[in-house]
């Protein structure tokens, strides 16, 4: 309700449960969705986005949820990018993710383990204290995210 007016669209993705996420969840009792189980869930969440004129896809998922009213789309949707900026965009998908990813090829600009937010299912921390500590060492000066430069680093610039 409160994106409402703000936003036309919302990617969605069901967890998928990798080593690390294992891990850092054990205790959660969490479990993959059923194909059913994520036709429910699908059908709820658009009718809440049709409600507040929000359409929603899916990113990198195997399940199509078409006959409940979200298409498989892309995080990293070269369509919306250029729609957005205005410039034409030459993209290939991404060949780094999964086959069901319909996402742009893209650099990440992020580092593993600088995540303060603790989440436990999140990928990009090793565990959920990893980030919190590498924020409290942060240096704002540093041109990196969690560090200083090192002796023998390579810096590339990407653009």
């Amino acid at each position: 309700r409160q994106l409402a007016g703000y936003t036309e669209r919302c990617v969605i993705s069901f967890v998928d449960l990798y080593g690390k996420t294992k891990r850092n969840t054990q205790g959660l009792n969490l479990r993959s969705l059923t194909e059913g189980e994520m036709y429910e869930l699908g059908s709820a969440l658009a009718d809440l986005g049709d409600a507040y004129g929000i359409t929603l896809s899916t990113c990198a998922e195997a399940v199509d949820l078409t006959e409940v009213g979200i298409r498989p789309g892309a995080c990293i949707d070269s369509e919306l990018i250029k729609k957005i900026s205005g410039v034409p965009l030459k993209a290939k998908k991404d060949r780094n993710q999964r086959r069901e990813c319909r996402c742009a090829a893209s650099i990440d600009i992020g580092a593993y383990n600088t995540c303060g937010h603790g989440c436990l299912y999140c990928y990009a921390n090793h565990n959920p204290t990893s980030g919190q500590k590498n924020l409290r060492e942060h240096d704002p000066n540093s041109p990196f995210l969690a560090s200083q430069p090192m002796t023998g680093d390579v810096v590339k610039m990407r653009w």
